[in-house]
């Protein structure tokens, strides 16, 4: 692949992101691509790479080095996001690195002191796996009807209930669960860390999933799991709902920066491979078709970059809202799959095998659109600013 899809350097990109913008590069082609094979066969990362990660850096860039992190900002997270996007490792490496550092910031800006100090360390190193249980059978996006419960009793509450679609299921040691400690809705909700380790925890099935083949993705069982008082976020109950709204600007902003990483990339496959391909007597490029086409999910491709980059700026001077961010989500993955399907339909029938990146991008971009909330909740939340 030429150079044109990947150096691209952002507004948000300081000196030192850009920095490890290389480094992340070398590291994801030499270290980590030559396994995709493998993990995808698997169906999971195996605990080596995770522990590899660490010694990279690659898993909390933007965690405080006083525990154990880069020291960075969430432009650093940026990075590695997108690079390992680019470097072909996202259907599966890059969102589980996506949920373990999202992880890693519910427990920065909520968990007690002690906690931060036992699991940051452990997180940065790989040692420790991190998941976000939410989803249950029946709720999807609606986080306020949840029926997962956790009952108060002497030292801390009782977990009973079910999670289903939770990345990294298989791995995780520590599991960021939302439940109802309240009445209905909103204010009954708080977000207490479960220890894999804890009776009555059971992970369920690695599901099959159209996409993402390397990552791990599982249903969560709660029997009366025990967990201490230590353990509830905020350290009050009710607060889950408003910490929850939080941190998924960050998980929609990282699934839109995937977004546009994928569509560039999905073009500069495509134009490499209509120039190299030939129909009768001429290379694929020459059709006017094929140029309007590309002309088309360039310029699409271009809006995206523009768009999320003025998301990051905002997000990194702390201006960044909910409907923006919402905005951006459900445009970009749209947009997204439109670009890698006329992509694919240029590949003719070699677009259809996996061995092709452009059947890899285009298999895992489905997901996007459901994920973060789905694009439908996206329109509903910019609809009620209107």
């Amino acid at each position: 692949m030429s150079n044109s899809a990947l150096n691209i350097t952002s507004p948000w990109m300081s000196e030192d992101a850009v920095m490890l913008q290389d480094s992340v590069r070398k590291v994801l082609e030499k270290e980590f691509y030559p396994h995709r094979e493998q993990w995808e066969d698997d169906g999971i990362v195996n605990r080596e790479a995770w522990l590899k990660a660490g010694e990279f850096g690659l898993l909390c860039p933007s965690i405080p080095e006083e525990f154990g992190g880069g020291g960075g900002s969430k432009a650093h997270d940026a990075v590695l996001a997108q690079e390992v996007e680019r470097a072909g490792l996202g259907g599966g490496f890059g969102i589980g690195i996506g949920t373990h550092c999202m992880v890693a910031h519910y427990i920065l800006d909520y968990a007690s002191d002690e906690r931060r100090n036992e699991w940051l360390p452990k997180m940065a190193s790989g040692e420790l796996i991190g998941a976000v249980a939410m989803t249950e059978p029946g709720t999807g996006s609606d986080l306020q009807a949840i029926k997962t419960k956790a009952d108060k009793v002497p030292g801390g509450y009782r977990i009973n209930g079910q999670k289903i679609f939770i990345s990294n299921g298989q791995n995780a040691d520590l599991i960021i669960t939302v439940c109802r400690t309240g009445e209905t809705g909103s204010k009954g909700i708080s977000l207490l860390v479960v220890e894999a380790g804890a009776e009555g925890f059971k992970r369920g099935r690695n599901l099959k999933k159209i996409g993402l083949p390397a990552q791990d993705t599982s249903e969560l069982f709660f029997d009366d799991v025990f967990v201490p008082d230590e353990n509830l976020l905020g350290g009050q109950e009710g607060g889950g709902f408003y910490q929850l709204m939080n941190q998924l600007m960050w998980e929609r902003m990282l699934t839109t920066l995937g977004a546009v990483v994928s569509m560039e990339l999905a073009v500069q496959y495509t134009v490499e491979y209509v120039k190299s391909r030939t129909v009768f007597g001429k290379a694929v490029m020459d059709y006017q078709n094929t140029q309007f086409k590309l002309a088309e999910c360039k310029t699409q491709a271009h809006i995206a970059r523009v768009f999320v980059d003025q998301l990051m700026l905002k997000l990194l001077d702390g201006t960044l809202d909910n409907t923006s961010s919402a905005m951006g989500k459900w445009w970009a993955t749209d947009t997204q799959f439109k670009v890698l399907d006329e992509c694919l339909q240029l590949h003719g029938g070699y677009g259809y095998m996996t061995e092709y990146p452009i059947a890899r991008l285009w298999r895992d971009a489905r997901v996007l659109r459901i994920w973060a909330g789905t694009n439908e909740i996206m329109k509903v939340i910019v609809a009620r600013d209107l």
